[in-house]
């Protein structure tokens, strides 16, 4: 898998930390070395740690499945973009009742694991398709963490561009789709 492919599924799972993040900013509107620290750390290491998840557990059932690889691949891609696609059209009211600092305890837990959990199918899919997991995982998680950095400081800085998350995550969606699509592309299916 090239590197731009690799980039471009990084940059797609990282939405959704974006978009936490973001959201996570405009809730704290200070924010410290340490809470900054603490998100881009667990949301990095999180998205670095699904791919390597998923990509075990398919290796464990690839010889089951090997004829079905790419679709495989496909399906999940494409299932996993069309859930952020459908997570960016669902507008939900924020409680601004609820000032707890989300970058500490349980909640930064639940945050990590939600944000990464399509991390654990693309790393499945790069099973099916016997790619190396190491370097992917590295840069998904190194993605991951740069982009929690920005996303807190755009939510502190500019808390009137809400919207901006709804756009990273069909940016995202639409990018796995096409990845997805690309590897059926390189199956000789169309």
């Amino acid at each position: 898998m090239s590197f731009v492919s690799i980039l471009g599924i990084a940059i797609a799972l990282a939405m959704d930390a974006f978009a936490v993040s973001i959201a996570v900013g405009i809730s704290l509107k200070t924010i410290s070395a340490r809470q900054t620290f603490r998100l881009s750390w667990h949301f990095g290491l999180f998205q670095a740690m699904m791919p390597v998840i998923g990509w075990w557990l398919g290796s464990a059932i690839h010889n089951f499945v090997e004829s079905w690889a790419h679709w495989i691949a496909f399906g999940l891609l494409a299932a996993v973009g069309t859930n952020m696609l459908r997570e960016a059209f669902e507008f939900e009211q924020e409680s601004e009742s609820e000032k707890k600092d989300s970058t500490r305890g349980l909640t930064l837990v639940m945050l990590s694991v939600a944000t990464s959990i399509d991390a654990l199918a693309v790393g499945f899919s790069m099973s099916m398709l016997e790619i190396s997991i190491a370097t992917p995982a590295l840069i998904i998680g190194l993605v991951a963490a740069a982009f929690t950095i920005t996303g807190m400081h755009l939510g502190k800085k500019v808390a009137t561009f809400k919207r901006l998350s709804v756009f990273a995550e069909i940016l995202g969606g639409a990018v796995l789709w096409a990845i997805g699509l690309n590897i059926l592309h390189q199956q000789g299916v169309f």
